[in-house]
């Protein structure tokens, strides 16, 4: 078995005041037993305003949420995905990296990911987002191993694309992160059937760390995210739903149950070629 912690959080647009608040979830997962801890998307900035992340993000060698989440990790010898991290990058347009990381027991970065698709969607007149114009989209599928599983990585929107998920889980992955900040407009119908839907096409876990509630600003408009972190079975069964606070959910991973829903239905191995449509 392994135990793992889904941290919920409701981060605002300062980094350092969020990163206590983080640090303090970890904790509590990692003194509950936790051995595998994860946080949502933008765990160090939750922000609507391109100027504000400016002036308030730094580039992953700066950063000083990703160097005390590592010591933190370090520290308490937990394996921990930080579900992402807004980030400068080099870029000359000046768009930003939306990353996640899995750190060892060690502090070492096991594993980078940077967000492949980006959110440019009018979900109603009064709601729409034009991600790509502040970030710019990643463009390599990760894996990594963690004790007896393999990771695929993803970050919130990835979830409505199945194809990455399938290439992921025929790398060997039996576990899918799927760290978010997602809309309240299209939470409550689309969250959980996308989660499921993932993790029954491939016999995997999936397991979606989540911001929530209505996220502080001091610059721009404020965010509202859905919450209700997530941990499905690969058979696709709720897990855990963590509902709309803040904290951390604790959940026992039976790895084993992956492998028998793949022997049971084979989908990943029945991949057919085919012409059309035209």
């Amino acid at each position: 078995m392994l135990k793992t912690a889904l941290i919920q959080l409701n981060s605002g647009d300062m980094p350092a005041e969020n990163l206590p608040v983080t640090q303090a979830f970890i904790a509590e997962a990692a003194a509950a037993g936790a051995r595998f801890v994860l946080t949502p998307e933008v765990t160090n900035c939750v922000s609507s305003s391109r100027a504000h992340q400016m002036d308030a993000l730094q580039t992953e060698a700066e950063d000083q949420t990703l160097a005390a989440l590592r010591a933190q990790a370090q520290a308490l010898g937990i394996w921990l995905l930080i579900g992402s991290l807004a980030l400068k990058t080099e870029d000359t347009d000046g768009r930003f990296a939306n990353r996640s990381f899995l750190i060892g027991p060690d502090g070492r970065i096991v594993a980078r990911y940077d967000k492949m698709h980006m959110f440019d969607v009018t979900v109603s007149l009064t709601e729409s987002y034009h991600e790509s114009k502040g970030y710019r989209p990643g463009e390599r599928a990760v894996v990594a191993d963690i004790d007896r599983a393999r990771l695929g990585l993803s970050i919130c929107y990835d979830i409505r694309f199945p194809y990455l998920y399938r290439a992921l889980a025929q790398a060997g992955a039996t576990i899918l992160t799927a760290p978010s900040a997602f809309s309240t407009g299209t939470g409550p119908s689309h969250w959980e059937p996308l989660l499921k839907a993932r993790a029954i096409e491939t016999g995997s876990f999936v397991l979606a760390p989540a911001q929530t509630g209505t996220h502080a600003a001091q610059n721009g408009k404020p965010r509202k995210t859905y919450g209700h972190s997530m941990a499905i079975s690969p058979w696709g069964e709720i897990l855990y739903d963590a509902g709309q606070e803040p904290g951390i959910s604790l959940i026992s991973l039976d790895l084993s149950q992956a492998e028998t829903v793949r022997d049971s239905i084979p989908s990943l191995t029945h991949t057919r070629s085919f012409t059309g449509p035209e």
